[in-house]
């Protein structure tokens, strides 16, 4: 039977079909291997004309959120179409140019939580690519104890009144809105938090950037000043943020593990990075022994992370996700963290450049993703906070006071 005879049997096969004539038109070759602006907090200030296309084309196709309600702009895809997606972007080296944490976290927690009104107006332009979302949870006093969380949101009648402080807000500076955790009740510590959209637009809203050691700035402090928010952007109920809170988080978690950190796996090889730095022997392996034994374990921890991930966010889909996101979690920043040792190492005195001339391109971004990658086990939940989630929700192990 041929290729054409099998796509008019077989509906799968009629899409895949349909997904490579769409890449073939829409997905430039010279965007093969560059990096996903849209995946991160800066957006898209600095797309390529390419680019740009390709992200308008995902966007109104719906595939950029392929298995999300079409009614909301999704692509409505099945779970085998998405698969084939995937599998021919991956063929086509394509990538997803819609990204942040509107996909990541939010926009899957406004489907299960938000009214009709509010998914109808917040989640096609995430579909789309068109709004930057940023998250207020943590605040200075309430990192770990998030629950002890002080920003106020005073009811006024039409409008809650919001006042307080959000600190580590991933992309704040250049977010158009937030979704954030207040207090808008002092009387119960869980119950009082609630779920809040805010305009980060809006009067009273201040944003400073915090410069990290690796030289970027991607998180902020955030001030909201009598900030006017319309009851309309309260998610579910009052008092309901906690739950709905927790739930964003394993979203979080699920992609964290899963989505951005398969993304880091696909740098270069560090089998090919020890061999033109280290050389090899007479049999063209990695000239040192000891380092040759410890990259191969590196990959095998990798690739059965990347193989669990991959199944957990396939069944994530359907289900929504789970507490296994919390062990995948600790996992891919454990495996994400020793591979950039290794990088390091056999770069040797190359990788510890930090500017100038005398090291290249690849050399300089080892160094700095070296260093960002020490927040890994903080950020989206610490490792501490991954090991009390597993203790008690997988393990079953309850608390003895």
């Amino acid at each position: 039977m041929s290729a054409s005879e099998k796509a008019e049997t077989d509906p799968l096969e009629a899409f895949r079909d349909e997904v490579r004539a769409f890449l073939a038109e829409n997905f430039d070759p010279s965007l093969v291997g560059k990096d996903n602006v849209m995946s991160s907090v800066e957006g898209d200030d600095e797309m390529s004309p390419e680019a740009a296309r390709w992200k308008t084309a995902m966007g109104e196709r719906g595939w950029g959120t392929p298995t999300w309600p079409r009614e909301y702009g999704g692509g409505g895809l099945s779970r085998a179409e998405a698969k084939v997606l995937n599998q021919e972007m991956m063929r086509a080296k394509a990538w997803n140019p819609i990204g942040g944490m509107g996909v990541m976290m939010l926009g899957p927690t406004l489907l299960e939580f938000a009214s009709e009104e509010q998914k109808q107006r917040h989640i096609p332009p995430i579909c789309r690519g068109e709004i930057r979302w940023c998250q207020g949870y943590s605040e200075p006093g309430a990192g770990s104890d998030l629950a002890s969380l002080k920003c106020k949101a005073e009811d006024k009648g039409d409008h809650y009144l919001v006042n307080g402080q959000k600190t580590w807000t991933s992309g704040g500076q250049w977010a158009d809105w937030c979704f954030a955790l207040v207090r808008t009740s002092t009387h119960h510590k869980h119950e009082g938090i609630s779920f809040l959209l805010l305009d980060m637009k809006t009067l009273g809203v201040e944003v400073r950037p915090i410069r990290l050691i690796s030289g970027a700035s991607p998180f902020c402090e955030t001030f909201f000043t009598d900030v006017k928010v319309p009851k309309e952007n309260l998610v579910g109920q009052e008092g309901q943020g906690w739950t709905i809170g927790k739930r964003l988080l394993e979203h979080e978690r699920t992609n964290l593990s899963g989505g951005s950190r398969l993304a880091g796996f696909m740098g270069p090889s560090v089998a090919d990075l020890a061999k033109r730095y280290i050389g090899t022997d007479e049999e063209g392996r990695i000239a040192d022994p000891d380092l040759r034994t410890r990259i191969i374990r590196h990959d095998m921890e990798a690739r059965s992370f990347m193989l669990t991930a991959q199944r957990v966010m396939e069944n994530a889909k359907t289900g929504g996700p789970t507490t296994i996101s919390s062990i995948l979690k600790n996992v891919g920043t454990k495996v994400q963290q020793e591979r950039a040792e290794l990088i390091l190492e056999i770069m040797g005195m190359n990788g510890l450049g930090w500017d100038g001339e005398g090291f290249a391109e690849d050399e300089l971004s080892a160094t700095r993703s070296w260093l960002w990658g020490k927040a890994t086990s903080i950020y989206g939940g610490t490792a501490e906070i991954q090991n009390n989630v597993i203790a008690k929700r997988i393990l079953g192990m309850l608390d003895h006071q």
